[in-house]
């Protein structure tokens, strides 16, 4: 966490004049850096009055109230994430950030979202389920989930081998304007962002094959435990009043959203054995 050390000035102006003295109040005001990849709706994206929002953005900022700590909000390159995580220029990483396959790399919140990496197609281009992406042109978001996938050693790497071309873009609304452009055939994303974008753009499906299931967390630097318990911590308490539940219903994130649901089960489930 950084501080800010607020200076206030003494005296009046004569008195500045005789005695040049200023003096330093040692209150301090925590600040909360949340790097974020700013393409990347729901979770975190300029909307149209060119302020940065989105699921995640204002998770953090109902934490960030909760703790008398003032939000910064900074849009990195999420192809050099890591970098601006072990500078300090960042507290943690938070924005539809996968966490399976990465659990020795970093130190985690609870996960909060499910979420599952998919093909979005445009519905004329005949192709039907993860076999017809053979030949074609596959994009994906450079140091992306979904490009670990399909790189070499990933998961789907045999199912990558098929394809024509797996091509990078810097973020999925470049991506998006290439699928339109039918220079592209495919997009490899997450459902979540797939969701959100097919309701920006018509004419486009998701396959119902799935690359795979996974889980979102908040990343902190290997070691941060103190800043990562009082998170998580503020997160419960989010759940606990309702907050998180209205903002995944803000961004239709409802079926998405794994926070809390387990504590949810166990209470419907109490709920049936004593009606029963």
């Amino acid at each position: 966490m950084k501080k800010k050390l607020v200076c206030v000035l003494l005296g009046s102006a004569m008195a500045v004049s005789v005695f040049g003295g200023t003096a330093c109040m040692a209150e301090e005001a925590k600040t909360f850096t949340v790097g974020f990849d700013a393409e990347y709706p729901p979770y975190g994206y300029m909307d149209e009055n060119g302020e940065y929002t989105g699921f995640d953005l204002e998770l953090a900022q109902a934490v960030c109230e909760l703790q008398g700590w003032e939000l910064v909000k900074t849009p990195i390159d999420w192809d050099s994430k890591d970098m601006e995580l072990n500078s300090g220029a960042i507290d943690c990483i938070w924005n539809g950030f996968t966490m399976n396959g990465r659990e020795d790399e970093y130190t985690w919140s609870v996960p909060y979202v499910d979420n599952s990496q998919v093909i979005v197609v445009s519905e004329a281009s005949g192709i039907a389920d993860l076999a017809g992406l053979s030949g074609k042109i596959v994009g994906v978001q450079a140091g992306s989930a979904a490009l670990e996938l399909l790189s070499e050693g990933g998961d789907q790497a045999e199912l990558a081998a098929t394809f024509g071309t797996l091509q990078q873009f810097p973020d999925y609304n470049n991506a998006f304007v290439e699928l339109q452009a039918g220079s592209i055939d495919a997009i490899a994303m997450d459902i979540g962002v797939a969701q959100y974008q097919l309701k920006q753009h018509e004419g486009y499906v998701i396959l119902d094959e799935e690359l795979n299931s996974e889980q979102y967390a908040i990343g902190f630097k290997l070691g941060n435990e103190e800043l990562c318990n009082t998170v998580n911590e503020s997160l419960q308490t989010l759940v606990e009043n309702g907050t998180f539940g209205e903002l995944a219903e803000k961004y239709e994130l409802t079926d998405m959203v794994c926070l809390g649901a387990e504590a949810e089960s166990e209470t419907e489930a109490a709920t049936e054995a004593v009606t029963e």
